[in-house]
Protein backbone atom coordinates (compact mmCIF):
# COMPACT_ATOMS: atom_id res chain seq x y z
CA UNK A 1 0.00 0.00 0.00
CA UNK A 2 1.76 3.61 -0.69
CA UNK A 3 1.54 6.12 1.80
CA UNK A 4 1.34 9.67 1.13
CA UNK A 5 4.84 10.38 0.65
CA UNK A 6 3.81 11.55 -3.32
CA UNK A 7 6.56 11.79 -5.17
CA UNK A 8 7.21 15.39 -6.77
CA UNK A 9 3.95 16.81 -8.48
CA UNK A 10 3.15 16.63 -12.29
CA UNK A 11 0.85 19.50 -13.63
CA UNK A 12 1.65 19.36 -17.59
CA UNK A 13 3.59 16.09 -18.82
CA UNK A 14 6.26 16.38 -21.49
CA UNK A 15 6.96 12.66 -22.15
CA UNK A 16 9.68 13.02 -25.06
CA UNK A 17 8.99 9.81 -27.08
CA UNK A 18 5.00 9.73 -27.59
CA UNK A 19 2.66 12.12 -29.05
CA UNK A 20 0.42 13.79 -27.16
CA UNK A 21 -2.32 13.89 -28.92
CA UNK A 22 -4.84 15.64 -26.25
CA UNK A 23 -4.27 17.46 -22.19
CA UNK A 24 -7.71 16.71 -21.19
CA UNK A 25 -8.57 18.67 -17.40
CA UNK A 26 -6.88 16.00 -15.98
CA UNK A 27 -5.30 13.45 -18.03
CA UNK A 28 -2.56 13.60 -20.54
CA UNK A 29 -3.29 11.19 -23.32
CA UNK A 30 -0.30 9.64 -25.72
CA UNK A 31 -0.55 8.09 -28.87
CA UNK A 32 1.19 4.61 -28.81
CA UNK A 33 0.79 2.98 -31.82
CA UNK A 34 -2.99 2.50 -34.15
CA UNK A 35 -4.03 0.14 -31.78
CA UNK A 36 -3.11 1.75 -28.38
CA UNK A 37 -2.99 4.95 -26.25
CA UNK A 38 -1.16 5.94 -23.08
CA UNK A 39 -3.23 7.14 -20.72
CA UNK A 40 -1.24 9.19 -17.80
CA UNK A 41 -3.29 10.65 -14.99
CA UNK A 42 -1.38 13.95 -13.90
CA UNK A 43 -1.58 15.68 -10.88
CA UNK A 44 -4.40 18.60 -11.75
CA UNK A 45 -7.87 18.93 -9.96
CA UNK A 46 -10.46 20.53 -12.21
CA UNK A 47 -13.86 22.10 -9.89
CA UNK A 48 -16.98 23.05 -11.37
CA UNK A 49 -15.11 21.67 -14.74
CA UNK A 50 -12.30 24.69 -14.52
CA UNK A 51 -8.15 23.43 -14.29
CA UNK A 52 -7.19 24.61 -11.10
CA UNK A 53 -3.86 25.87 -11.20
CA UNK A 54 -2.35 24.37 -8.27
CA UNK A 55 -1.22 20.75 -8.50
CA UNK A 56 -2.35 17.99 -5.59
CA UNK A 57 0.40 15.84 -5.21
CA UNK A 58 0.55 11.94 -5.46
CA UNK A 59 -3.40 12.45 -6.95
CA UNK A 60 -2.90 11.22 -10.24
CA UNK A 61 -1.22 8.10 -8.65
CA UNK A 62 -4.15 7.75 -6.51
CA UNK A 63 -6.55 7.74 -9.42
CA UNK A 64 -4.73 5.54 -11.19
CA UNK A 65 -4.23 2.87 -8.22
CA UNK A 66 -8.64 3.18 -7.71
CA UNK A 67 -9.36 2.84 -11.40
CA UNK A 68 -7.15 -0.20 -12.07
CA UNK A 69 -8.57 -1.45 -9.03
CA UNK A 70 -12.30 -0.93 -10.00
CA UNK A 71 -11.77 -1.69 -13.36
CA UNK A 72 -10.28 -5.22 -12.61
CA UNK A 73 -12.91 -5.70 -9.77
CA UNK A 74 -15.77 -5.12 -12.08
CA UNK A 75 -14.69 -6.72 -15.21
CA UNK A 76 -17.32 -9.19 -15.64
CA UNK A 77 -19.94 -7.04 -15.37
CA UNK A 78 -18.30 -4.69 -18.92
CA UNK A 79 -15.12 -4.85 -20.85
CA UNK A 80 -12.54 -1.96 -19.91
CA UNK A 81 -10.28 -0.19 -21.85
CA UNK A 82 -7.20 -1.99 -20.13
CA UNK A 83 -4.46 -4.04 -22.58
CA UNK A 84 -2.70 -5.46 -19.72
CA UNK A 85 0.72 -3.81 -21.08
CA UNK A 86 3.46 -2.10 -18.40
CA UNK A 87 3.44 1.02 -19.44
CA UNK A 88 7.82 0.78 -18.95
CA UNK A 89 7.36 -1.41 -21.99
CA UNK A 90 6.21 1.24 -24.59
CA UNK A 91 8.52 3.98 -22.63
CA UNK A 92 12.53 3.95 -23.08
CA UNK A 93 13.50 7.38 -22.21
CA UNK A 94 14.09 6.85 -18.33
CA UNK A 95 12.87 10.26 -17.64
CA UNK A 96 9.72 9.49 -19.31
CA UNK A 97 9.43 6.32 -16.91
CA UNK A 98 9.98 8.34 -13.89
CA UNK A 99 7.15 10.78 -15.08
CA UNK A 100 4.56 8.13 -15.74
CA UNK A 101 5.65 5.56 -12.62
CA UNK A 102 2.27 4.47 -10.79
CA UNK A 103 0.33 6.77 -12.82
CA UNK A 104 0.00 5.71 -16.77
CA UNK A 105 -1.53 2.56 -18.37
CA UNK A 106 -1.88 1.49 -21.63
CA UNK A 107 -5.49 1.37 -23.19
CA UNK A 108 -6.94 0.41 -26.54
CA UNK A 109 -7.68 3.23 -28.83
CA UNK A 110 -11.31 3.44 -29.09
CA UNK A 111 -14.67 6.05 -30.02
CA UNK A 112 -15.54 7.95 -27.04
CA UNK A 113 -19.46 8.19 -26.58
CA UNK A 114 -20.46 12.16 -26.50
CA UNK A 115 -22.13 11.40 -23.16
CA UNK A 116 -21.14 11.02 -19.71
CA UNK A 117 -23.31 8.13 -17.85
CA UNK A 118 -24.10 9.84 -13.81
CA UNK A 119 -25.73 7.39 -11.68
CA UNK A 120 -26.95 9.42 -8.66
CA UNK A 121 -27.99 6.99 -5.21
CA UNK A 122 -28.18 10.30 -3.12
CA UNK A 123 -29.35 14.19 -3.69
CA UNK A 124 -26.42 16.55 -3.50
CA UNK A 125 -24.54 18.92 -6.04
CA UNK A 126 -26.00 19.81 -8.74
CA UNK A 127 -29.02 17.04 -8.81
CA UNK A 128 -29.75 18.66 -5.68
CA UNK A 129 -30.36 22.49 -7.16
CA UNK A 130 -32.23 21.20 -10.33
CA UNK A 131 -34.30 19.16 -7.57
CA UNK A 132 -34.69 22.21 -5.75
CA UNK A 133 -35.66 23.95 -8.67
CA UNK A 134 -38.21 21.63 -10.33
CA UNK A 135 -38.20 18.19 -8.69
CA UNK A 136 -36.26 16.37 -11.61
CA UNK A 137 -33.14 15.58 -12.20
CA UNK A 138 -32.41 14.72 -16.56
CA UNK A 139 -35.99 14.23 -16.39
CA UNK A 140 -36.40 11.85 -13.62
CA UNK A 141 -38.81 12.89 -11.73
CA UNK A 142 -38.61 12.56 -7.61
CA UNK A 143 -41.27 12.73 -4.64
CA UNK A 144 -41.56 16.28 -3.05
CA UNK A 145 -40.27 16.84 0.88
CA UNK A 146 -36.73 15.51 0.22
CA UNK A 147 -33.98 16.77 1.86
CA UNK A 148 -30.20 17.52 1.15
CA UNK A 149 -28.20 14.06 0.73
CA UNK A 150 -30.95 11.86 1.21
CA UNK A 151 -30.67 8.49 -0.33
CA UNK A 152 -32.99 8.21 -2.87
CA UNK A 153 -35.54 5.55 -2.80
CA UNK A 154 -33.39 4.02 -6.11
CA UNK A 155 -30.26 5.05 -7.81
CA UNK A 156 -31.22 6.97 -11.00
CA UNK A 157 -29.85 7.69 -14.55
CA UNK A 158 -28.77 10.86 -14.97
CA UNK A 159 -26.86 11.68 -18.06
CA UNK A 160 -24.97 14.87 -18.91
CA UNK A 161 -23.08 16.00 -21.68
CA UNK A 162 -19.29 16.04 -21.84
CA UNK A 163 -18.28 19.28 -21.93
CA UNK A 164 -14.70 20.38 -23.24
CA UNK A 165 -11.97 22.03 -20.65
CA UNK A 166 -13.31 24.85 -19.54
CA UNK A 167 -17.09 24.35 -20.12
CA UNK A 168 -19.67 22.77 -18.08
CA UNK A 169 -21.00 19.71 -17.95
CA UNK A 170 -24.97 19.56 -18.66
CA UNK A 171 -28.07 17.46 -17.62
CA UNK A 172 -29.60 15.96 -20.33
CA UNK A 173 -32.92 13.44 -20.37
CA UNK A 174 -32.59 9.88 -21.16
CA UNK A 175 -34.29 10.28 -24.36
CA UNK A 176 -31.91 12.96 -25.46
CA UNK A 177 -29.15 10.45 -24.77
CA UNK A 178 -31.04 8.21 -27.22
CA UNK A 179 -31.36 10.55 -29.85
CA UNK A 180 -27.74 11.73 -29.75
CA UNK A 181 -26.51 7.62 -29.83
CA UNK A 182 -29.72 5.40 -30.24
CA UNK A 183 -32.24 3.48 -28.46
CA UNK A 184 -30.09 0.25 -28.15
CA UNK A 185 -27.06 1.61 -27.15
CA UNK A 186 -28.47 3.90 -24.81
CA UNK A 187 -30.29 1.30 -23.02
CA UNK A 188 -27.26 -0.44 -22.75
CA UNK A 189 -25.11 2.48 -21.13
CA UNK A 190 -28.24 3.16 -18.38
CA UNK A 191 -28.46 -0.75 -17.39
CA UNK A 192 -24.75 -1.27 -16.86
CA UNK A 193 -24.43 1.59 -14.98
CA UNK A 194 -27.10 1.12 -12.72
CA UNK A 195 -25.27 -2.30 -11.98
CA UNK A 196 -21.52 -0.79 -11.88
CA UNK A 197 -23.22 1.96 -9.27
CA UNK A 198 -24.96 -0.99 -7.23
CA UNK A 199 -22.29 -3.65 -7.08
CA UNK A 200 -19.55 -0.65 -5.95
CA UNK A 201 -21.92 0.45 -3.74
CA UNK A 202 -22.34 -2.67 -2.17
CA UNK A 203 -18.47 -2.76 -1.74
CA UNK A 204 -17.89 0.76 -0.82
CA UNK A 205 -20.37 0.66 1.90
CA UNK A 206 -18.90 -2.82 3.77
CA UNK A 207 -15.31 -0.78 3.68
CA UNK A 208 -17.36 2.77 5.53
CA UNK A 209 -18.03 4.11 2.49
CA UNK A 210 -21.30 5.96 0.82
CA UNK A 211 -20.62 6.27 -2.62
CA UNK A 212 -23.13 9.47 -3.30
CA UNK A 213 -22.74 9.36 -7.26
CA UNK A 214 -20.63 8.69 -9.85
CA UNK A 215 -19.98 9.21 -13.44
CA UNK A 216 -18.74 6.53 -16.54
CA UNK A 217 -17.57 7.00 -19.74
CA UNK A 218 -18.00 4.77 -22.02
CA UNK A 219 -16.36 4.23 -25.84
CA UNK A 220 -16.78 1.38 -29.01
CA UNK A 221 -14.31 -0.85 -30.47
CA UNK A 222 -14.58 -0.68 -34.28
CA UNK A 223 -17.24 -3.87 -34.20
CA UNK A 224 -19.34 -1.49 -31.90
CA UNK A 225 -18.67 -3.45 -28.31
CA UNK A 226 -19.35 -1.55 -25.94
CA UNK A 227 -15.94 -0.72 -23.49
CA UNK A 228 -15.86 1.03 -20.17
CA UNK A 229 -13.17 4.27 -20.38
CA UNK A 230 -11.45 6.47 -18.59
CA UNK A 231 -11.94 6.44 -14.73
CA UNK A 232 -13.97 4.51 -12.72
CA UNK A 233 -15.40 4.95 -8.93
CA UNK A 234 -12.26 7.60 -8.16
CA UNK A 235 -12.64 10.84 -6.45
CA UNK A 236 -12.35 12.63 -9.43
CA UNK A 237 -15.47 10.83 -10.86
CA UNK A 238 -17.10 10.28 -7.36
CA UNK A 239 -18.72 11.44 -4.02
CA UNK A 240 -17.36 9.43 -1.46
CA UNK A 241 -18.91 9.62 2.11
CA UNK A 242 -18.43 8.36 5.52
CA UNK A 243 -20.74 5.99 6.22
CA UNK A 244 -20.25 6.77 9.84
CA UNK A 245 -20.97 10.45 9.98
CA UNK A 246 -23.34 10.74 6.92
CA UNK A 247 -26.39 12.45 8.05
CA UNK A 248 -29.56 13.99 5.61
CA UNK A 249 -29.88 17.19 5.72
CA UNK A 250 -26.73 18.80 5.67
CA UNK A 251 -23.33 18.70 3.16
CA UNK A 252 -22.00 15.27 3.98
CA UNK A 253 -17.72 14.74 4.95
CA UNK A 254 -16.28 13.55 2.03
CA UNK A 255 -13.02 12.22 0.74
CA UNK A 256 -13.07 13.40 -2.48
CA UNK A 257 -12.92 16.98 -3.66
CA UNK A 258 -16.14 18.14 -2.41
CA UNK A 259 -13.61 19.82 -0.02
CA UNK A 260 -12.06 22.25 -2.41
CA UNK A 261 -15.54 22.97 -4.07
CA UNK A 262 -16.93 23.91 -0.69
CA UNK A 263 -14.07 26.25 0.32
CA UNK A 264 -14.35 27.67 -3.98
CA UNK A 265 -18.00 28.16 -3.06
CA UNK A 266 -16.81 30.73 -0.19
CA UNK A 267 -14.62 33.37 -2.58
CA UNK A 268 -15.78 35.90 -5.02
CA UNK A 269 -14.97 33.65 -8.16
CA UNK A 270 -17.74 33.15 -11.36
CA UNK A 271 -16.09 29.32 -11.60
CA UNK A 272 -14.74 30.60 -15.25
CA UNK A 273 -11.22 29.96 -16.08
CA UNK A 274 -8.64 31.02 -14.53
CA UNK A 275 -9.22 29.29 -11.73
CA UNK A 276 -8.07 30.78 -7.90
CA UNK A 277 -4.59 29.85 -6.44
CA UNK A 278 -5.35 26.73 -3.24
CA UNK A 279 -4.08 27.07 0.13
CA UNK A 280 -1.42 24.70 0.86
CA UNK A 281 -3.65 23.79 3.19
CA UNK A 282 -6.07 22.77 1.35
CA UNK A 283 -3.50 21.21 -1.04
CA UNK A 284 -2.10 18.98 1.66
CA UNK A 285 -5.89 18.16 2.72
CA UNK A 286 -7.35 17.23 -0.34
CA UNK A 287 -4.25 14.99 -0.85
CA UNK A 288 -4.66 13.24 2.81
CA UNK A 289 -8.43 12.72 1.28
CA UNK A 290 -7.49 10.85 -1.52
CA UNK A 291 -4.84 8.64 -0.12
CA UNK A 292 -7.33 8.01 2.41
CA UNK A 293 -10.17 6.66 0.36
CA UNK A 294 -7.23 4.69 -1.35
CA UNK A 295 -6.12 3.18 1.62
CA UNK A 296 -9.84 2.14 2.50
CA UNK A 297 -11.21 0.51 -0.46
CA UNK A 298 -8.54 -1.48 -1.04
CA UNK A 299 -7.42 -2.54 2.27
Amino acid sequence: MMKNNAPKPVFNSQLKNLELIQRGKVRDIYRIDSANLLILASDRLSAFDVVLPNPVPGKGIVLTAISNFWFNRLQDIVPNHLTGIDPENVLLDPDDRAIAKDRSTVVRSLQPLPVEAVVRGYLIGSGWKDYCATRFISGVELPQGLELADQLKEPIFTPSTKAEAGEHDQNITYSEVASLIGTELAEKVKNISLILYEQASRYAREHGIIIADTKFEFGLSEDGELILIDEIFTPDSSRFWPVASYKPGRSPDSFDKQYVRDYLETLDWNKTPPGPNLPDVVISRTSEKYYEVLKQLTT
